[in-house]
């Protein structure tokens, strides 16, 4: 059996991993030898969807019996090692110092808004009814959503409003690039075109963050013809999308790979701030299908990288100076940040610098920031060391 690794963070979280495990029995009965010992009040695990989603929720389950898990498959997993290739990372909360509850949220390809609202509310009266929750303890909400239903914005928008007040962050499931099937997991239950909204009170000082390493260009696309219920761009400046998009970089339109995209990433300005809108694939008939939500008449700005280990580090040290130390971070990566990052050769000093802050979670298909659905961004929730006085 492939043995897992694990690290006790000073906040009593305790995080274990594995890579490279044969089959899912044995990379979640690796996981559980790591995590032996002490109770668990929750589990947030995130899997490589080279295991089928059926079996990492069938052995979790047999191991964890009684203990809330929330999951989903992942287009790459980050743990304190670094990126894993094949890999389940299990983020166990201990039952003192965190309140948590959950819930899941079916059919998010057809919202259905006041049920929606209605679930995350009664989260919220579920939390402040706890015999052990805190006045004026630190609360934030984290999100995985279905990566594959084109429904982020609806759910996000609805999620935020009736959090009132309660940041948001979280990722969309992926599958490792093949875009066919993404999975969660919500205590016991395989979940398909749905979501996981877990809202966390702690004793512990947390911060979350967004930051991303692009600036805009001054080449500017309009949206001239669109699918918006498929995210997908047909026309760009009134030519054929992927025809303009790749005039634009100086590419054959034929050759365009994720690995283009990636490296020049389209951008839109939102109340005077731009985030980015990922190109997902190329299609065989010249059009541009995204990761986020596309309308016509929306202005689309190229934009060009910056370096992504410096742009990140200069987050992270910002957010350890605010908290007075970084015990770990709980990070929602977009692949397409790796994939830059492997064009730009910078994935190991990028992998090294998430190592030094304690960084897990995943590479996602999309990026959740409080009412914001987005893309090639690092979103996610920085938990410090001191705990409440």
């Amino acid at each position: 059996m492939t043995e897992a690794r694990a690290v006790s963070h000073r906040c009593g979280i305790k995080t274990a991993w594995v890579d490279g495990a044969a089959t899912a029995e044995g990379a979640v009965a690796s996981v559980a030898a790591a995590l032996s010992g002490e109770p668990v009040g929750q589990l947030l695990v995130f899997f490589s969807s080279a295991y089928a989603a059926d079996e990492i929720n069938v052995a979790f389950s047999r191991r964890f019996a009684g203990t809330p898990i929330a999951a989903c498959s992942s287009a790459g997993e980050l743990s304190p090692a670094g990126n894993l290739d094949r890999g389940v990372v299990a983020v166990a909360f201990p039952k003192s110092g965190f309140r948590i509850v959950s819930a899941s949220l079916p059919n998010v390809d057809e919202l259905d808004v006041e049920r929606t609202a209605d679930i995350v509310r009664s989260l919220r009266r579920r939390l402040d009814a706890a015999p052990d929750a805190k006045a004026g303890a630190s609360r934030f909400a984290l999100s995985l959503i279905d990566g594959l239903a084109n429904a982020e914005e609806r759910v996000v928008s609805v999620i935020d409003q009736a959090l009132d007040g309660i940041p948001l962050v979280g990722g969309s499931a992926g599958d490792d690039l093949a875009f066919r099937r993404t999975a969660l997991i919500h205590d016991g239950e395989v979940k398909l075109t749905a979501a996981i909204l877990m809202i966390v009170e702690t004793d512990y000082p947390v911060e979350i963050f967004k930051t991303d390493n692009f600036e805009p260009t001054d080449v500017k696309f309009v949206v001239t013809a669109s699918d918006d219920g498929a995210r997908t761009v047909r026309e760009l400046n009134a030519e054929p999308a992927a025809t303009e998009y790749a005039m634009a970089v100086g590419l054959d339109p034929e050759n365009l790979s994720p690995m283009s995209f990636a490296s020049h990433p389209l951008v839109v300005r939102v109340g005077g701030e731009y985030f980015c809108r990922s190109i997902r694939r190329l299609n065989p008939d010249g059009s541009l299908s995204f990761f986020c939500a596309i309308d016509r008449g929306l202005v689309l700005t190229l934009a060009r990288p910056l370096d992504v280990v410096e742009v990140t580090r200069a987050e992270l040290e910002r957010l350890e100076a605010r908290l007075g130390g970084v015990d770990l971070v709980i990070g929602f990566d977009c692949v397409l940040r790796r994939l830059d990052a492997e064009i730009r050769q910078k994935r190991r000093p990028i992998s090294d610098l998430y190592r030094q802050y304690n960084v897990v979670g995943f590479e996602t298909y999309g990026e959740q920031y409080r009412s914001m659905h987005l893309n090639q961004t690092f979103t996610g929730v920085a938990i410090g060391y001191a705990g409440a006085a």
